[in-house]
This record gives C-alpha cells, structure tokens and sequence, in this order.
C-alpha cells in the first residue's frame, strides 16, 4: 500500500520549505521532497573556490526575507535553529570611468548630501523621489504581501485609493507604469544617478525601455537605504537549512534526493506524485509544486485537466540568463573610485544607463554584450567569517545575458554554446572588472565562473539560466502571474497549487507565496478543517 500525506510538495527551494513549515504547525501530514541532495533551491553556499573562502553560489542579499512576515513569525524559531545574518550599513552603490563613483549609505541625510555635491538639481529630484516613497510604499508592500486574485487584496487596494485620492493614485500608476529610463529622467538631471537607479531594474529583467520597469528601483533604491543590506552569517545555505528545520520540528517530513518524474491524476485532481525510483507517494489534500512552469508541465498528467493545465501555463516566458563568477581575492578590491569602496555589499558596474539598454537589447537579440551590467557582491565585507585572513570574497552577477548565443558583440568569441563561451566570457568580466579596480587581477587567488548552463543544471526552474526564474513584464506580472486565470497559484488540475517565483510576488528570497498559498489551504472550508481533525485524531489513535 502506497504512504499518503495530506500535502506532498515538490521541490526544496525556500517557499516550498515555508509552506512545509506552515502546514505541519497547522497539524497537516506533510512530505516535501527534493530532487538535490540539499534543499534550498536557488540560495546555497559553498567553498566554491579557496579553501576557507564561502561563496554565496546564487541568491545572496536577504533584505526581503528579513522583512517578510515569516521572518516576523519564524523569527525565533528559525534563531533556535543557529541562523543569523550579518549586514551593514553600506548598503550599495556605483561606479563610473575616470573614478567617479555614488555611495548610498543607511543614512538618508548623508546619502542626499552625497547625492546633491554631486549634482544639485539630483540632490532635488532625489527629495522628490524620497517623498513619493514615503507616500506610496506603505501600500505597495502590502499588496506585495496580498494574495492577488482574492478578496484579500481589495483591501490594500482600496486603502491605497482613499489614503492617496484619485489624482494621487494616478500619479502612482504613472510612476509604476514607466519604464527605468522614465524615472531618472523624470527625477534626475546627472548621467550618474539616473544609473545608480536603473541597475536595479537590471536585477530582474527590467532593461531600461521596458514598461513596469520603474516599480522595483523605486522601491529597492530607498529600503535597501533605509534598511542596510544582510546576508546569512557563514553562508547562505544555513536558511534553507533552518526552514526545514523549523518544518520537521512541527512534523514535516523531508526527503532529499528524491526526484519527481510524474504528478499523479485522479478525477480531474492532482492525487500524488511518482518518484524516480518508482515509488507513488498519495497526496490527500494537496500536491504543492516549488516550480515553474517550464518543469511543472513535464510533469503534469495526460488527462484533462494536465492537458489544460498545461495549455494555461504554455505561454510562460523566461527572462535573460545570468552568470555569476565567484573570485576569491587576497585583499580589498581596488577601486579606482576610493579604497572605501570595498567596504560597500554591492557595487554596481553598468556604467551608464544607455550601456544597460545595449546590453539588454543584445541580451534578448542572443548577442553576448561587451558591456554586461556588473553587481559586484563584496560578500565578506558584511561577514568577514566568509574569507580567512585578509582575503575577500567577491561575488559578481552578470546581467543581462543571451540563454543561446547567436554571436558576439565583441567578436573574439567563437563559441554559440555556453559550455565553451562562460570561461572565456568570464574573461571578459574580469577585465572589465580591472578598468575600475586597477590591479584586481594580481589579487585573484582563485576563481569559478557559473554560467548559464550551470545555473538550469543545478535547479531547473531556473530555464536558460534566467535566475528569477521567469520574465516579470507586465504580460506576466501581477494577476498574470503565471498566467491568464493562475492568480495565487491555482491551477486548472484541481488540488495542484504552484509556489515560488513563477507566482506572485515572483523573484527574490521574498517568503511570501509559500506562506500565503500555505495559509489559504489551512484557512480551507468548513468541509476541509473537519477532515483535518478528523486526520489528525486519527492518527494519534
């Protein structure tokens, strides 16, 4: 007789771990499984190059899940379990050629002062900027936090209307529905500080002419600010690992190395899943997939209701693909822009916004950039226990970049596969690298490149090497998101509910669909919760 669970969930990224926890504190019988042999999806850490040197191989910065309500609820529980942050109050900031540079710190006085000495009609515009963020991210990080589709997310949407009025809340549509290029412009005079805002579109696959692009600077370039920039201490794998701690503390049961090949179908629901070695694991209530839709529909059932699941899903678009080349160094980077600057988590390295649109342009057109946008993590700056001695370790994520290759922008790459191109493309990185930080090359103890290829191998929800896991356009953004008729996950086979970046809110360590698809099972009908007691007296029996 096969074992059921009343949710069996596929995939150990840290929204399927979320929900796991979630379901067994509500006294679900829960099983999660993970094709790898760690859970944690897209956050893990390793000694990926120098002994002693702990890199961050994917996700890095935490601000998101540092204020999401399962860190406000998990808070103690997830401390219990030995995690802890580290951070610092030089959150980000930009480089340009001939050493010019903008810091941003956890100090909005200083950082205007910064701002303004560098340009003062900046110093303005960033006044203004500042004053529309106070005014309008009250209610956008609650509707970020809202499960859209639902009656839930009237709430925060009329509140926003009345607190804002109608002219207000055109102003906030207006700003929201721009594109990057749109907001410097709008609010900035200087070259320099419409890139220090636009880098941060270039974070999800936002290149500076796309619509919606506006919505995630505007809001990033003022929390990171007001809030600082943390990473896990000792590395970033220790999240996942104390989630799913947290989980099999309340019950969950949690199975690595257990990869799914198929999702079960019975009467149009979603009644288990068949693992690689044959087993078929029953799924009472619910199967919770921590996919996106490109490895879900592989899955799926040839019955009715996968047939049309996977039609709803078949659009799904995956953004630029990414790399990301770790080096540990044997001192500081060597900005030419000031020594200080090593002590920043992130340096942006674009420089300018219309080498960003270039970029993005080539990106999508399969052409490998000559110019790809920079995010230079100086990782042990925030936790110094990541490197011994005086060593560094540098974290760089590329974007934006070709998943195939057509050709190269530069011409001296013959490669159109990225199992031959990520090393020498790399190159390219570092000596992009060494114009701004003159004599960073002689501080390269050891280095590993992470290309595309590499990224979909180790978590195929990351298709092409797109690391958020999918485009966040307008076209599927939202209550688009993933689809037309998808808002919050639910899907056409019934009892089969998708979590993690392919849904809403998408990208990022966010903890916010595991918890709320994980809520709304709990929360049920009359009908549900009654089969639970009855579940759980059963099993105590």
């Amino acid at each position: 007789m096969r074992r059921s669970y009343d949710a069996v969930i596929v995939g150990g990224g840290h929204n399927g771990l979320i929900a796991a926890a979630y379901l067994a504190r509500a006294g679900w019988e829960v099983l999660l499984v993970e094709r790898n042999s760690e859970v944690g999806g897209a956050i893990a850490s390793a000694e990926a190059t120098a002994p002693g040197f702990v890199h961050d191989l994917y996700a890095t910065n935490m601000n998101l899940f540092l204020g999401s309500a399962v860190f406000a609820e998990l808070g103690e529980e997830l401390a219990a379990q030995g995690l802890e942050f580290a951070g610092t109050d030089k959150p980000y900031s930009s480089v340009f050629p001939d050493g010019k540079s903008l810091r941003v710190w956890q100090d909005r006085a200083r950082t205007r002062e910064a701002i303004a000495a560098h340009d003062a009609a900046d110093g303005e515009g960033w006044d203004r900027l500042a004053a529309a963020y106070d005014r309008f991210a009250p209610s956008l990080f609650e509707l970020y936090g809202t499960q859209l589709a639902s009656l839930g997310a009237l709430r925060p949407l009329s509140s926003a209307v009345r607190a804002h009025g109608a002219r207000g809340t055109a102003e906030l549509a207006r700003l929201l529905l721009g594109t990057t290029r749109d907001l410097g412009d709008r609010y900035f005079h200087s070259e320099e500080t419409k890139a220090l805002i636009a880098a941060w579109g270039m974070h999800i696959d936002f290149g500076p002419d796309v619509a919606f692009g506006a919505l995630f600077p505007f809001l990033e370039t003022f929390t990171d600010m007001d809030n600082g920039m943390a990473v896990v201490a000792g590395g970033a794998s220790k999240l996942p690992r104390a989630l799913a701690g947290v989980a099999e503390a309340a019950g969950a049961e949690i199975r690595t190395n257990a990869a799914v090949t198929r999702i079960l179908g019975e009467n149009g629901a979603a009644s288990g899943v068949v693992l690689a070695d044959g087993e078929e694991i029953g799924a009472r209530r619910a199967v919770i997939a921590n996919l996106t839709p490109g490895p879900l529909t592989s899955l799926l059932p040839a019955d009715a209701a996968g047939n049309a699941t996977r039609e709803a899903l078949d659009g799904y678009a995956y953004g630029p693909a990414t790399m990301v080349v770790h080096a540990a160094l044997s001192g500081p980077v060597p900005w030419a822009a000031g020594a200080d600057l090593a002590e920043w988590g992130y340096v942006h390295v674009g420089p300018y916004v219309s080498d960003m649109a270039q970029t993005y342009t080539d990106a999508r057109n399969g052409i490998l950039p000559t110019e790809p946008l920079l995010v230079c993590g100086q990782t042990s700056a925030l936790d110094p226990t990541r490197a011994p001695g005086d060593g560094t370790v540098l974290w760089i994520q590329v974007r934006m970049l070709p998943p195939q290759i057509k050709g190269d922008r530069g011409g001296s790459i013959k490669a159109t596969d990225w199992a031959g191109a990520k090393v020498p493309y790399a190159g390219r990185v570092i000596d992009k690298l060494e114009r701004y930080a003159p004599g960073v090359k002689d501080r390269v103890l050891d280095w590993r490149v992470l290309g595309p290829d590499d990224l979909e191998s180790a978590n195929p929800n990351l298709v092409g090497g797109d690391s958020i896991g999918g485009s966040h356009h307008l076209s599927q953004n939202a209550v688009l998101r993933p689809a037309p008729g998808t808002a919050g996950g639910r899907l056409p086979l019934k009892n089969l509910t998708m979590v993690g970046a392919g849904t809403w809110p998408g990208a990022g360590v966010n903890a916010v669909s595991g918890r709320l698809v994980a809520n709304r099972l709990i929360a049920g009908t009359p009908t549900d919760r009654a089969k639970s007691a009855l579940s759980r007296l059963t099993r105590r029996g």
